[in-house]
């Protein structure tokens, strides 16, 4: 990384602006809320109790007294609930507010003496108070937070220039919320024409007792129950839970001809249920999104603010803007980072004078299709550092603008937040994030190298514990899932066979056999088809993401393998590969000299695997 990054003219640098400097960047840091405060454990707590609250807790039969109908009171709280869960991790104030409407419902609906009644209750409460605690601490924290960079940034306070404000912010989150509570409308609206058609009709029609004499499912899977009326007739009736209401019960029903219902279940508006809920959840999301995001950004358009000298740049394969103190010239240490686009001013119209025929705007769209594409595989140049004013104090969750220098530094613009400002800090399970191993994986390419010596014999990677692990597991779904849907003989869920097993059977031979192997010419990858040779001169890089290792190639389509372990440790034998063949693509003198024989290649499994599970199918059906 380059000591002196873009420079930031002195004339566009507001009066009286501060640097903020490492040491208060990590007083900010350390001011922010601890571990446990982070949103997945509120969200897995709350989840988890959630489940076994409802898989415990005994089901209410419908009754005649009690009929199962809309139910638009708990469809509400069901929404309001899920949207709790998304704002827990996106807007803690909101989320304070949920919580609070949520548990208020739940103890007027049973009573606070009946709320600790059961097992199950008394975690659901202490779920329930975990997320409420946690996010008062995070709040708090946030106002930490916030004194220390006003602190940091002195008394000073500036406007943002007419050219910064050119920038709308909320039309798409509400576009998708429109769309989504139009549909969550049409639903209630179709459910509300249901129960109105029954009640009308249910109004005129006799009510009557009747003995259920026999009960069947259908070829469409409906369950219909046969009674016999008092006087001597029979009817049959589509029943919701036909087990509450046994053979030798007898049923309430209004019966108007031929048109007969049960008056505990008089009619099935689930689906509607569904699609509301299914639709409401993310348009009240959007919603809520848009309109805080467009607050604040109203906020920082109106409200005189403090501003921070800071370094900032991209990230070479997210694409995030990272925000670093402005000491810290080797970009080591990233303390905010959010998704962030140029303001669009007029200064960003072209005059008609200088606009570009049609061979040049063809090698402009081609030259910025091959930077968009380097960006997201991450084989572009590296981001430049660049020197920024940031305006308004830096808080989690917050929106964000700054002034630097454009990339290649012939202008200077202003960027805004698209996304919330997040802390570059440890994550709940690992430790601190980052930009995406961009230099990371370049320094430690470097450190390999240097602990390497060349060799005559071809270097090979292969399926470790773990990989075999996932395998194994992978191998007993496809066998199990083949027995289920296999041994009740021909259906239509075999159609779940021809989407299922292909992938099982791929992700089954990778995970059991992948292999991967350097030698004088390239890297041999072996999957589960085939083993492919891939000269050196044209692989860019390898990675291991997640569970797949790709190499990936200059011109030409990547080659993955996947699934081959997660990168939890740095001893896997899928990571010890990428940091390996990393560090030989990028020196050369360091490669084998041998070729790979054929033994060293690796076999490919799949077939293998094919003829396992048609051997599997064919004792499973003739059983």
């Amino acid at each position: 990384m380059s000591d002196f990054p873009l420079p930031l003219p002195p004339d566009r640098v507001p009066e009286g602006a501060r640097d903020w400097r490492t040491h208060d960047t990590v007083q900010w840091a350390a001011a922010g809320p601890p571990r446990w405060t982070h949103p997945l454990w509120s969200i897995g707590a709350l989840l988890l109790a959630t489940v076994w609250n409802i898989a415990a807790a005994p089901d209410e039969a419908c009754t005649p007294d009690q009929p199962c109908g809309t139910a638009w009171a708990y469809v509400a709280l069901s929404v309001l609930a899920l949207v709790t869960l998304y704002w827990i991790a996106r807007q803690p104030r909101l989320a304070l507010v949920g919580l609070a409407v949520t548990g208020s419902a739940a103890a007027w609906d049973a009573g606070v003496g009946e709320l600790v009644t059961a097992p199950w209750d008394l975690a659901l409460l202490a779920a329930w108070a975990f997320a409420l605690v946690g996010l008062v601490h995070r709040l708090a924290a946030a106002g930490r937070q916030r004194a220390l960079a006003e602190t940091a940034a002195g008394p000073d306070r500036h406007a943002l220039p007419p050219e910064a404000r050119a920038f709308s912010r909320g039309r798409f989150s509400f576009a998708l919320a429109s769309v989504l509570l139009a549909v969550a409308v049409l639903a209630f609206w179709r459910a509300e024409q249901v129960a109105g058609a029954y009640e009308t009709r249910a109004a005129t029609a006799a009510r009557v007792s009747a003995e259920v004499t026999r009960a069947e499912v259908d070829d469409e899977d409906v369950s219909l129950l046969h009674v016999a009326l008092p006087d001597g007739g029979t009817r049959t009736v589509e029943a919701l839970f036909p087990e509450d209401h046994p053979v030798g019960s007898t049923v309430e029903l209004v019966v108007d001809g031929e048109w007969v219902r049960l008056i505990a279940e008089p009619y099935d508006v689930f689906g509607w249920e569904v699609l509301l809920l299914v639709t409401a959840v993310p348009g009240v999301g959007f919603l809520a999104n848009g309109t805080v995001g467009q607050r604040r950004h109203r906020r920082l358009d109106t409200d005189r603010l403090p501003v921070l000298r800071v370094l900032v740049r991209e990230g070479r394969e997210d694409g995030r803007t990272y925000v670093y103190a402005a000491d810290d010239l080797a970009a080591a240490r990233p303390v905010l980072s959010f998704n962030s686009l140029y303001v669009a001013g007029p200064q960003d119209v072209v005059p008609e004078a200088e606009h570009r025929g049609p061979e040049e705007e063809a090698a402009t769209w081609e030259r910025q299709r091959e930077e968009i594409v380097a960006a997201f595989r991450g084989t572009g140049p590296a981001p430049e550092l660049r020197e920024a004013v940031l305006f308004g104090v830096p808080r989690t969750g917050d929106e964000a603008v700054f002034l630097a220098p454009a990339q290649g530094g012939t202008d200077v613009a202003f960027e805004r937040s698209v996304t919330p400002v997040k802390p570059v800090a440890p994550g709940p399970l690992r430790g601190r994030r980052g930009p995406r191993r961009s230099t990371r994986s370049a320094h430690r390419s470097a450190d390999i190298a240097r602990t390497m010596t060349p060799g005559a014999r071809p270097l090979s990677w292969s399926a470790d514990r773990d990989s075999r692990l996932v395998g194994g597991f992978l191998l007993l779904v496809q066998g199990g899932g083949m027995w289920a849907l296999l041994d009740d003989g021909f259906s239509w869920q075999w159609l779940l066979l021809l989407l299922g097993v292909p992938w099982l059977v791929h992700s089954v031979s990778t995970a059991l056999n992948w292999r991967v192997t350097a030698d004088r010419d390239g890297v041999w990858a072996c999957g589960p088809w085939r083993a492919r040779h891939l000269p050196w001169d044209g692989i860019a890089t390898v990675r291991h993401r997640g569970d797949a290792l790709t190499i990936e190639r200059r011109g030409q389509d990547d080659v993955e393998l996947s699934p081959v372990g997660f990168r939890r440790r740095e001893s896997s034998s899928a990571a010890r590969a990428a940091d390996t063949l990393r560090a030989l693509v990028d020196h050369p003198h360091l490669r084998p000299t041998e070729a790979a024989g054929p033994g060293e290649q690796g076999m490919p499994l799949g077939p293998v695997v094919v003829a396992t599970a048609t051997a599997w199918a064919l004792i499973v059906l003739l059983l």
